[in-house]
C-alpha cells in the first residue's frame, strides 16, 4: 500500500527512489570507481541526510529509518543531493562527505 499526500505526491515512490540511490546505486559506483572517499551505504546515508538538513541529520529526525521520516520537501533535497553524487561522482562526494565531517566535529 502507498502513502500519498494530500497533494497526490506518492512517498512510498519517493522513499523507494531514495533507498535505491544511497544503498545500491551510490555504493556500487564506489565499489567500481577509484578513490572515492566513502563506499558503505551507511556513510551514503550520513552524507546525504546530513547534506540535507546541513547539520547532523538525527537532530532534526524522530524515528528510524530517517528516510521515512523525512518531509516531502527533505525527501525530494535528499534525492536531489543524492542524484548530485551520482552525476558528479569523487569530486561532489568528497566535498560532501566533508561537509558532514565537519558538522559532526570529525575534522
Amino acid at each position: 500500500m502507498s502513502q500519498e499526500t494530500l497533494t497526490g505526491t506518492n512517498l512510498s515512490e519517493l522513499r523507494e527512489e531514495y533507498d535505491k540511490k544511497v544503498n545500491e546505486t551510490l555504493p556500487n559506483m564506489a565499489q567500481d570507481s577509484d578513490g572515492w572517499p566513502i563506499h558503505l551505504n551507511h556513510c551514503f546515508g550520513r552524507v546525504v541526510l546530513d547534506n540535507t538538513f546541513e547539520d547532523e541529520w538525527y537532530d532534526h529526525v524522530d524515528g528510524r529509518p530517517a528516510y521515512e521520516n523525512l518531509s516531502e520537501k527533505k525527501l525530494h533535497k535528499a534525492i536531489d543531493i543524492a542524484d548530485i553524487m551520482i552525476e558528479e561522482g569523487k569530486p561532489t562526494v568528497k566535498k560532501l562527505n566533508k561537509n558532514s565531517l565537519r558538522w559532526r566535529d570529525k575534522l
